[in-house]
């Protein structure tokens, strides 16, 4: 067990180094810089930079340097946890990213304990009762969730929030706690907000992972120790949970792997519409301004987050799994 940690641990920072190459290297491929977007912002504007400025402007920032002389001191700046300038907010990345990655990492895993906690009774019960009323609701529902967009959800649901109701279910606080310290009254003004997003988010999650549970469900419940635990006269529902149920379990927990950077990174329209302050909107934005520094952080943040729930994952199903452990041990 411990020599599987230690690799896996190995790997995992090899991983996270080469996502950090990729992404330097990904973002600095587009034509021009951060002083090109700034220069094209500050003529629509009506303004002028001169070439001279422009210069003095890329030697401010150390864009004059071969990729690699940036890539090496950006790196240098990371493993001292300051991972760089944010050059169009003019601070530190650190202080731009702020409570939005804590905020970002809350409607995350607020959106996956609401999918599991959906799909897995869900997809248990459609297996159990298949072609009943009761699965038929659930494949309808799982298709809609499937096939509609999380964005046009979210604003189906904020416009009956205004025609119904008359209140604003955007964002992720009140108005009188949007700007306010961190404190008990906040955090519980938070997590009242936290279940719209987090439902409108894991909503294709569910839907998907419905399915998965259902069809792996339905292949267990065919085999023959499903049978013989039958003849064996044990009772239906404690069968079902005890063996067919634990098996089918282990696409739900290599699912965590990638539902954690998918929230951040499939959020990006959902979080503009809803108003929220997550990293999604944050990352469209640095792209687009080609600020590389935040964008390669925040696309260095998603892998680390990948790397993680990869782990955990494996970490789940050697729990889950015995065949695992042991073959492990071989």
């Amino acid at each position: 067990m411990l020599a599987y940690l230690v690799r896996r641990l190995f790997l995992a920072v090899l991983t996270i180094w080469a996502v950090s190459v990729l992404s330097f290297v990904v973002i600095q491929l587009p034509p021009g810089d951060y002083i090109t977007s700034y220069i094209a912002q500050m003529s629509a504007s009506g303004s002028f930079v001169s070439a001279q400025e422009a210069e003095a402007l890329r030697q401010q920032y150390g864009l004059d340097k071969p990729v690699w002389v940036q890539y090496l001191r950006w790196m240098k700046l990371v493993l001292q946890g300051k991972f760089g300038m944010a050059l169009e907010w003019g601070r530190p990345v650190s202080e731009v990213i702020g409570d939005r990655l804590w905020l970002t990492m809350a409607v995350s895993i607020a959106a996956i304990i609401l999918t599991w906690a959906l799909a897995l009774p869900i997809g248990i019960y459609s297996a159990v009762r298949q072609y009943s009323i009761g699965d038929y609701i659930a494949t309808f529902i799982g298709f809609a969730g499937l096939a509609v967009p999380s964005f046009m959800l979210a604003l189906v649901l904020m416009y009956f929030g205004f025609t119904l109701f008359n209140m604003n279910i955007g964002g992720l606080f009140s108005d009188e706690f949007a700007q306010a310290r961190w404190s008990l009254a906040k955090a519980w003004d938070l997590i009242k907000h936290l279940p719209l997003p987090a439902a409108i988010l894991g909503l294709a999650g569910t839907a998907q992972l419905i399915r998965i549970m259902r069809a792996n469900l339905l292949d267990e419940l065919r085999r023959p120790y499903v049978v013989t635990a039958r003849a064996r006269g044990l009772g239906e529902w404690r069968l079902i949970l005890k063996y067919p149920v634990r098996v089918a379990l282990n696409p739900f927990a290599s699912t965590v792997g990638y539902l954690l950077p998918y929230v951040v990174s499939g959020s990006i329209i959902v979080s503009l519409v809803l108003s929220l302050p997550t990293v999604g909107p944050l990352l469209l934005r640095a792209l687009i301004a080609q600020d590389m520094f935040l964008a390669g952080t925040i696309v260095l943040l998603l892998g680390v987050m990948t790397v993680i729930g990869t782990l955990l994952s494996d970490l789940l199903l050697m729990v889950i799994d015995p065949r695992i452990r042991l073959e492990g041990r071989k």
